[in-house]
C-alpha cells in the first residue's frame, strides 16, 4: 500500500469535530462570536480543520434579535442540533420563562430534544439556565457570572453552583462564568480536546491568555484597596521562576514583605483561589506542557513541575484531567496533532 493510498484514506476517515451553537433571542453578539473564533482556525498539520463550527436557531432559518441594534441572519434550523458532537448555548437577555420560572419555551424543548444522547454540552454565562431548565445539571456542578449564582442557585436548588470559578468541566457538560470567561471554556475544550499546544496557539492568535489563573473572586466588585498596599505579582512571578524547587507559603509571603496571613487574603482576593491552589494549577500546566513537548521521563517530569515523585504528580493529573501523565502523553504528544494558520 502505497503511503499515498494511506493518505487519502486518511482523509475519507477524517471528521471535524461539529460545534454547534445555538443562537436565541436577546443573544449578545460577543459571546455568540467566541465559539466561531476559537474554534473555527485552528488545523492540524496536514491543513485540515479541527472543528467545524455551525450557528442554528430554534426556528427555521432567518434573522436573531440580539441585545444591540442589529439582528443575526441564522441560516440553519433545529436540525442542526442533531449533527452536533458540541452545543453550546452563549448567554441571552431574553430567555423569558427559563430565566423567570426556570421552564423550556416549546420551541426550545423542542430543539433540546434533536440532541443526540452522549452530545458534549455547554453554555456561556446565563445560557446555562437552558441547560439547567433542560434537566442536563441536575445534580452536578455548575457555574454563571457572579452576579447570577446566588438566583440561579435559587432556581435549580438540584445544581451546584459554584460562583467562584470561571468554568466547571464536569465531562459532558461545560458551564462558564459571564462574557470572556466563555474564551477560557472553549480555550479548555480545545486543550482537552488536541492538547496544550494547539491551545496555546489559539490564544495567541486570539491575543489572550492561554490560562488565566484564580477565579472571579477577583472580578466582584469590592472597595478600592489602597494604592500603596503591596500586591502578590511579585511573588506569583519568584514562583514561577521556581516550580521545579520546593516552595513553602512562608517563601511566598517574604517576597512581598508580608505575614503569611496577610499575604493568604492578599493573594485570594487578587486570584481567586489560595496560593496553595494557584501552585497546584502552575505545576499541573508545566507538567502538561513537558509530557507533549520532550522526552523527559514521567519521574523528570514530574522533578521538573515540582511534584517531587511521579506518583504525586500521577495524583494530581488524575484529579485534574481525569488521566494519568502516560495516558496524557500519548494522547498528545507533540506531532500527533499540529496547528496551521492561514
Amino acid at each position: 500500500m502505497t503511503s499515498e493510498t494511506t493518505d487519502t484514506r486518511a482523509d475519507a476517515d477524517f471528521r471535524p469535530h461539529r460545534v454547534v451553537v445555538l443562537a436565541l433571542d436577546g443573544l449578545l453578539p460577543f459571546e455568540l462570536g467566541i465559539p466561531h473564533r476559537i474554534f473555527g482556525r485552528p488545523k492540524d498539520a496536514r491543513g485540515r480543520h479541527l472543528y467545524e463550527v455551525v450557528t442554528c436557531s430554534v426556528r427555521p432559518p432567518g434573522p436573531v434579535l440580539t441585545d444591540a441594534d442589529f439582528a443575526v441572519m441564522v441560516e440553519n434550523g433545529p436540525e442542526a442540533l442533531a449533527t452536533a458532537d458540541t452545543v453550546i448555548v452563549p448567554a441571552s437577555y431574553e430567555l423569558g420563562p427559563v430565566y423567570e420560572q426556570g421552564l423550556l419555551t416549546d420551541e426550545l424543548a423542542a430543539a433540546l430534544a434533536l440532541v443526540r444522547p452522549g452530545t458534549r454540552l455547554a453554555s456561556i454565562c446565563t445560557g446555562v439556565y437552558v441547560l439547567a431548565a433542560a434537566g442536563y445539571l441536575d445534580g452536578r456542578p455548575a457555574t454563571t457570572h457572579w452576579a447570577d449564582a446566588e438566583r440561579l442557585q435559587r432556581l435549580f436548588p438540584r445544581v451546584r453552583v459554584d460562583a467562584d470559578v470561571l468554568f466547571v468541566d464536569d465531562g459532558d457538560v461545560l458551564t462558564s462564568a459571564g462574557v470572556a470567561a466563555g474564551v477560557d471554556l472553549c480555550l479548555h475544550m480545545v486543550r482537552r480536546d488536541h492538547g496544550t499546544a494547539v491551545a496555546n496557539e489559539v490564544a495567541r492568535r486570539t491575543v489572550v491568555p492561554p490560562h488565566r489563573d484564580g477565579g472571579q473572586a477577583q472580578y466582584i466588585q469590592r472597595p478600592v484597596p489602597d494604592p500603596q498596599q503591596a500586591t502578590t505579582t511579585g511573588a506569583r512571578a519568584w514562583a514561577l521562576g521556581r516550580l521545579h524547587e520546593p516552595i513553602q507559603l512562608r517563601d511566598m509571603a517574604a517576597q512581598e514583605a508580608m505575614s503569611v496571613r496577610t499575604f493568604t487574603r492578599r493573594f485570594r482576593e487578587e486570584v481567586g483561589v489560595s496560593p496553595g491552589q494557584w501552585l497546584t494549577q502552575q505545576r499541573v500546566e508545566r507538567a502538561r506542557h513537558l509530557l507533549e513537548s520532550t522526552d523527559l521521563s514521567v519521574d523528570q517530569v514530574a522533578q521538573n513541575a515540582g511534584f517531587g515523585t511521579a506518583q504525586s504528580m500521577r495524583q494530581h493529573l488524575q484529579a485534574a484531567l481525569g488521566v494519568t501523565p502516560t495516558s496524557y502523553r500519548r494522547t498528545f504528544r507533540s506531532g500527533a496533532t499540529a496547528v496551521q494558520w492561514p
